[in-house]
């Protein structure tokens, strides 16, 4: 057993780092309320944007030539996943979670050499480990990205997509539903394909007939020149959703993780206390009992 010196070490050790995992707690909640309120204030801007280009994506005549962004390839030979993740560890299972989500769409749709454009360097640092193709990395996003941070990661998918390298675009990324639930997404990006969407949060602020029904859209001043501006500007809208949504659910599976990083932490000192208290009587008893002991020599000398 060790000894009370050990032992009151260790109780001041685990308060330490409990003061830390509060401080961590308390900057992770404060994070987490401006994130959820900036995901959740652009939620149904993003979602009926998506659902205009849903229904660009079903007019009738040959959709190519209204934009490219529209047009579905013959054939999939090489696909990009934007891979958002955290800078930083210390959250729980959320790092985790939508790698080992994207790992398995790229096993399971077969496209493992996907061109992976990673948000977050814990993404990055998993897929280089294991010998992924990293075609771009983008890190040290602020706490609460602009459209200007996300810009350059738009203009890279865009210019892929529309040269041929990529045929199709995925993002990956972590929806918020609560504190406490997160739900890791992979859904598609490019070409723009009518359907319901893969986001749970966002299907909620979408029209629940869909782009069922064929409507023929007027253009003014002409097709080219409003979707060259839109369909760019609504897709650099879905990626910025996306990094909201995952800010979002870093931050709430950070707080959770240092909540009961805490909460541990103090069952720790009440344990350590306990064997301390313990160990601390056996020794008095061991002290009186040498004590007697040596009374009782004593008076049997005598």
């Amino acid at each position: 057993m060790a000894s009370i010196r050990e032992i009151k070490r260790r109780i001041k050790s685990v308060k330490n780092i409990s003061q830390v995992t509060r401080a961590m707690q308390m900057v992770a909640a404060s994070r987490m309320r401006r994130a959820q309120e900036r995901a959740l204030s652009s939620r149904p801007y993003a979602a009926k944007a998506w659902e205009i280009l849903t229904h660009l994506a079903v007019q009738t005549g040959n959709t190519e030539q209204l934009h490219p962004l529209l047009s579905n390839r013959a054939e999939i030979r090489n696909i990009a996943i934007i891979l958002i993740t955290a800078d930083k560890g210390l959250a729980g299972a959320y790092n985790s979670n939508i790698i080992r989500k994207t790992s398995q769409f790229m096993r399971d749709s077969d496209h493992t050499e996907a061109g992976l454009i990673t948000v977050g360097r814990k993404g990055r640092d998993f897929m280089i480990r294991f010998q992924r193709k990293v075609a771009a990395e983008f890190a040290d996003l602020p706490p609460l990205p602009s459209s200007l941070d996300i810009a350059p990661i738009t203009r890279l998918v865009l210019d892929g997509f529309l040269s041929g390298e990529y045929d199709e675009v995925y993002l990956a990324y972590t929806d918020f539903i609560n504190t406490l639930v997160q739900d890791p997404t992979v859904r598609l990006l490019l070409p723009i394909r009518p359907g319901d969407i893969e986001s749970k949060v966002m299907s909620e602020y979408l029209s629940s007939e869909g782009p069922t029904k064929t409507v023929e859209y007027l253009y003014e001043p002409n097709p080219a020149v409003l979707l060259d501006t839109l369909l760019p500007r609504f897709t650099e809208l879905q990626i910025y959703q996306a990094v909201l949504e995952a800010r979002a659910s870093e931050e709430s599976a950070r707080m959770v993780a240092m909540r009961n990083a805490t909460d541990n932490a103090k069952e720790l000192i009440d344990d350590l206390t306990l064997t301390y208290n313990k160990v601390r009587q056996g020794a008095i008893t061991k002290e009186m009992l040498d004590i007697a002991g040596g009374a009782e020599a004593l008076a049997k000398a005598s």
